[in-house]
């Protein structure tokens, strides 16, 4: 079917591609012209997508695909060129854009094969618009995939003294969790008398338990790894920590939104009734996420691993909100995975300023250095402070509404969501304790002794305050060259953290992009597990840490 529309999602999908594609007949050996030119084209296509989504996109019909493309690309294999939005996926194109287009800013000071760095960045933006906005099972296989390519090379070329490591274990992980996107695609294609890739049409199969639970669990290890579910998280740190701060904000930002999106489009969407199986799965496992990332933030000296766990921290809320069978939960783990896209991006970006000016991660080596960054240290103490979720931050609004989701739950017993969100709430007192002792340690003065000697013959103004020290190489303040914050940094920051600000005061302005979507996703859940609950009414009814079923629910099956 060929639309009669403008078609815009495939010109927002094709502009970076083909923009990154010119990139080398570009005359610039220094890399001036280049970053201009690849700024420009990331600008042009996030307004390309804010006004089509302007013009075309129904808040009232987020439930349904819209802006819909579907071309026949190469039938002989059933693909083709589908792709359309809905409320699961139309606020994270938006957030991808939003990301990258300043990810790309960021990296306005490099200067080692700058051409290069354009050019995959511009290719990774194709492919994550590409996931969220694919609508053949194949295709967003393709466009997973071709993902992988741009963030290897960007993590192996320009990271840290580790890089080829972390970018082969990122690669080694996240590929090999791929194949079971490729398998579960292909098996839910294969399964009845209509072979289809496409994502609406499988949605219409009604699929066996027996099919459904391995179809579920594969799909599960593909996001799990890409979500960085306990234990399959083991890249993120060592990905993160090797990776510069445009990379690592497009990794926090995007990436890690690809395993919950899929989670929701997949296996809740087509896959509900394992879904009744698995909740108390997830469930477990995002209460594991928040406690584990917690205390393992506390034992890294390396701020880039710190920020790592603490994001493995927050994507459990995510997990709790999908598994909760709530209409708010599942909204909340939504707009957590919007938040935290926007807060972590900010402070991997103020890490990666204050490395420029110090040259070290190690947090105990950059004592007091908040004497001669201030602006530095103001934006990341809000960014902290959304990242702990302080009221009137988008934080507290996605926490918050995950959960009120577990809390008000009816399919789970009393016990089990007293448990859940007890060990939950461990995890957000927590939270605040290993980021303000971040700040502490990073821009705050000890009052033990410096490593070093000081020469006060050298000192410029004798009336100085006091010195900074960075390892063994200590200066005076007004010696330093580490320069506060410009203006470029500061407007960067300030885009994250005023779109954080106004998410965290009027939610709406988020919410509303979705929230008929995930009313109708967990109305197909809650009817599965009224469904499971005939079939089986013993089902989690025996231990404590698992759901309990409704006995009102037990004699009526929706279909």
């Amino acid at each position: 079917m060929i639309t009669n529309q403008f078609p815009w999602l495939t010109a927002i999908i094709l502009l970076p591609l083909v923009g990154a594609l010119a990139i080398p007949f570009i005359p610039d050996k220094q890399g001036k012209q280049v970053r201009i030119y690849a700024l420009g084209v990331a600008i042009a296509d996030f307004f390309l997508m804010c006004y089509a989504f302007w013009q075309n996109y129904n808040l009232n019909d987020a439930h349904q695909f819209q802006l819909a493309e579907s071309y026949s690309w190469i039938p002989q294999i059933g693909l083709s060129w589908s792709v359309s939005v809905d409320g699961l996926s139309a606020p994270l194109v938006l957030l991808a854009g939003f990301v990258t287009t300043l990810s790309i800013l960021s990296a306005w000071q490099l200067d080692r094969k700058p051409r290069m760095f354009y050019f995959l960045v511009l290719l990774l933006y194709s492919a994550q618009i590409g996931v969220f906005a694919a609508q053949d099972m194949l295709l967003f296989f393709i466009m997973w995939e071709l993902e992988l390519i741009p963030v290897y090379l960007l993590i192996s070329i320009w990271g840290g003294s580790k890089r080829r490591y972390a970018a082969t274990k990122f690669l080694l992980y996240t590929a090999a969790a791929s194949i079971f996107i490729l398998v579960a695609g292909l098996g839910m294609a294969l399964y009845g008398d209509n072979f289809t890739f496409d994502i609406a049409a499988l949605n219409l199969k009604d699929f066996p338990l027996a099919l459904e639970i391995p179809l579920y669990a594969g799909l599960l290890i593909a996001f799990g790894v890409k979500l960085a579910i306990f234990p399959l998280h083991t890249w993120l740190p060592d990905a993160h920590g090797e990776a510069s701060a445009p990379i690592s904000m497009i990794l926090a930002g995007v990436l890690l939104k690809m395993g919950g999106y899929g989670l929701i489009r997949f296996n809740l969407e087509l896959l509900p009734d394992a879904h009744v199986y698995f909740a108390p799965i997830l469930i477990t496992l995002g209460v594991i996420n928040i406690i584990y990332g917690a205390f393992s933030s506390f034992g890294q000296s390396n701020m880039k691993r710190r920020l790592a766990y603490s994001s493995v921290s927050h994507m459990g809320f995510v997990l709790l909100g999908i598994a909760s069978f709530t209409d708010i939960g599942i909204s909340g783990a939504m707009l957590q995975m919007l938040s935290h896209g926007l807060i972590a991006s900010v402070l991997f970006f103020l890490t990666g300023v204050t490395y420029d000016r110090t040259h070290t991660l190690f947090m105990d080596r950059m004592d007091g250095i908040g004497q001669v960054m201030p602006k530095v240290f103001a934006l990341f103490t809000v960014g902290a402070m959304a990242s702990l979720a302080l009221p009137g931050m988008s934080g507290f609004a996605s926490e918050i509404a995950v959960f009120v989701g577990v809390a008000t739950s009816d399919i789970y017993s009393v016990g089990f969501r007293t448990v859940i969100i007890f060990l939950a709430a461990v995890g957000v007192i927590l939270t605040p304790i290993y980021l303000l002792s971040m700040l502490r340690l990073v821009f705050f003065t000890s009052n033990e002794a410096l490593a070093c000697d000081i020469d006060k013959s050298k000192k410029k103004n004798t009336n100085s305050e006091g010195a900074v020290c960075f390892g063994n190489n200590c200066v005076m303040p007004e010696e330093a060259n580490f320069s506060d914050a410009s203006y470029r940094e500061i407007f960067i920051a300030a885009c994250f953290l005023v779109t954080v600000i106004g998410i965290g005061l009027y939610p709406k302005v988020a919410t509303q992009m979705y929230d008929v979507k995930t009313v109708a996703v967990n109305s197909e859940v809650l009817q599965a597990h009224t469904k499971m609950a005939k079939a089986n009414p013993e089902i989690y009814a025996q231990a404590l840490t698992a759901p309990k079923i409704v006995q009102s629910e037990i004699g009526t099956v929706i279909n």
